[in-house]
């Protein structure tokens, strides 16, 4: 028996062919390059062409920095930043659901049943504001501020919740994970940098609300400046934070193959003889 299931190994093994072969981190790359390049594009040509568009409010008061709505949803630069959002929305699904299973697979099963079902907790937790977040994405993208500001707005708000819940919910299950491994040296370069862009996010939210509430309430001049400022740091932060997956991934690929045996690959926790 044994030795009719290694000869059928070996002939898979010898008839195994790479159809076509990506790098992941390629992808991940490509990706957010294409929601921050349009976003580059939007602001120097809306800047440079439309400056009277962008920098219209309900105060009418002095400003000099336009909103991100702004810029993207007067055309064509709109045509360019939908473009760029439907190129990136199917891969961010995929990697996300790949970061997923990688950091599941990371936990050690030989650690304590509570710590398993806390690292379980706050990976699902992320994976699922990370959806509910691009979903966000595409609504404000394809349902302008100028069309219809009122669910616009909503979407925007839902966006910022999912993008600090998720990236709260990926540094805690990436925390956890390390515990049950007892390897936190290994992640502490990724936890560094994550915890530092959600700070910068933090920060960045609080001063957001501030500017936005004394710009709706009161229209001083600069406020919806200093609002569009925030919304761009807090754009770059967010960005930042996703592209750090590569950090995970520096070699992987994806593969179409024929006759690939998944069953005998390795797992992440099992020794290679």
């Amino acid at each position: 028996m044994s030795r009719e299931m290694s000869r059928k190994k070996d002939e898979l093994q010898e008839n195994f062919i790479v159809h076509y072969s990506l790098s992941f981190k390629h992808v991940c790359l490509l990706t957010v390059s294409c929601p921050f390049l349009a976003l580059i594009v939007c602001f120097v040509t809306a800047y440079i062409f439309q400056g009277n568009d962008i920098h219209e409010t309900h105060c009418r008061v002095f400003n000099i920095v336009p909103s991100i709505s702004a810029i993207t949803g007067i055309s064509p630069q709109r045509y360019l930043w939908r473009i760029s959002i439907a190129f990136h929305i199917g891969p961010r699904f995929i990697i996300s659901a790949v970061s997923r299973a990688y950091h599941l697979n990371q936990i050690n099963e030989e650690a304590p049943t509570d710590l398993k079902i806390k690292a379980r907790f706050w990976l699902n937790f992320a994976f699922w504001t990370n959806l509910i977040e691009t979903g966000a994405l595409c609504g404000v993208t394809y349902i302008s501020n100028r069309e219809n500001y009122p669910v616009h707005e909503k979407l925007f708000i839902t966006f910022m919740v999912s993008s600090l819940l998720h990236m709260i919910a990926c540094i805690k299950g990436n925390k956890i994970v390390a515990k049950t491994r007892n390897d936190m040296l290994c992640m502490r370069k990724a936890l560094q940098l994550k915890q530092t862009l959600l700070n910068v996010s933090l920060i960045s939210t609080i001063g957001l609300v501030v500017f936005f509430l004394e710009h709706r309430l009161l229209c001083h001049r600069m406020a919806f400046s200093m609002f569009a400022l925030c919304e761009y740091v807090i754009a770059l932060a967010n960005m930042a934070f996703h592209i750090t997956v590569i950090l995970d991934f520096p070699t992987e690929h994806f593969i179409v193959a024929r006759n690939l045996n998944i069953s005998t690959q390795t797992k992440p926790n099992e020794k290679v003889n």
